[in-house]
């Protein structure tokens, strides 16, 4: 292969259920690559089921990076996320390797590709006005202030990190950073809807429940990671507040929300080549095939 300099940074995205792991490995498979997950949900640890994160053996076939790097008791940003990622960058292509840089969190994306200046001081005051607020309050100054909502929408530090993030976009660059390409799955709506219910019943056929009781006793349901997603549903499961199908329709429902917000975000991003999950492959060998010419 072509001089480590020269190896491309191949970035994946999508919203949550588009196939965005599958396509991944498959590909890094066929180029000696090394997957690093840009996804908030499955750089905890324990949480496994919940996330949908890469199965073991997904992992045997391909090195994985960016899991099980953070407890769900303690915070990880993602100006943590992008020093992170662009320290196993170099290291995979130190190694020979094409790098790819795959999933939905847009502001881990982001924070790579457009190499963003975090660390802005918080205005203490400030914080301090944001904290008195609800949560719902909290949403409709993002909505008011055209701040885009994180994915762990119900936990209060997130929303109020990334309002004081808002001020992060004047400092970053206006274009990717080089030898990078940027492919975005796109989804039928009906169809990813219909994916994201399917997953749903699958985590639960596989334990998710138990997991999130595993999860809850060991770090409280009040801790950062457990705010969020389907364990908050699936502890209102186990106190009886739902029935199962309940329980699926509504973490099926959120992450459709989810999905809706990683594609907003995702969008803003004009240098993504949008293709439908069957193009993606032949996207990514396209540009590789050019680079390593």
């Amino acid at each position: 292969m072509a001089a480590t300099l020269e190896l491309p940074l191949i970035v994946i995205v999508g919203p949550t259920a588009s196939g965005k792991s599958g396509v991944a490995i498959e590909l890094a498979e066929q180029y000696n690559g090394e997957i690093i997950c840009a996804d908030s949900r499955t750089i905890f640890k324990g949480m496994d089921i919940g996330t949908a994160k890469p199965s073991k053996q997904d992992q045997a076939r391909v090195p994985h990076w960016g899991l099980d790097i953070a407890t769900p008791s303690e915070p990880f940003s993602a100006a943590d996320f992008k020093k992170y990622a662009v320290q196993k960058i170099a290291e995979i292509r130190a190694r020979g390797h094409v790098p790819f840089l795959v999933g939905g969190t847009g502001l881990y994306i982001d924070g790579v590709v457009f190499d963003y200046e975090f660390g802005l001081p918080a205005n203490l005051e400030k914080r301090a006005e944001l904290e008195q607020m609800t949560i719902e309050d909290l949403h409709k100054y993002c909505i008011q202030n055209n701040i885009p909502i994180p994915e762990n929408d119900q936990n209060k530090r997130y929303v109020i990190r990334a309002i004081e993030q808002k001020g992060i976009s004047s400092k970053r660059s206006d274009t990717p950073i080089n030898n990078c390409i940027i492919v975005g799955i796109t989804t039928d709506s009906e169809q990813l809807r219909e994916r994201i219910h399917y997953r749903i019943e699958q985590l639960f056929d596989d334990g998710v429940v138990e997991e999130a009781k595993m999860l809850g006793d060991t770090y409280g349901w009040e801790s950062e990671a457990m705010t969020g997603n389907i364990y908050r549903f699936a502890r209102a499961y186990m106190n009886d507040e739902l029935t199962k199908d309940e329980f699926i329709l509504r973490s099926s429902t959120a992450d459709w929300q989810l999905a809706k917000r990683q594609l907003t975000w995702l969008k803003r991003n004009k240098f993504i080549a949008w293709r439908p999950l069957d193009e993606v492959a032949d996207e990514v060998k396209n540009y590789i095939t050019r680079t390593l010419a």
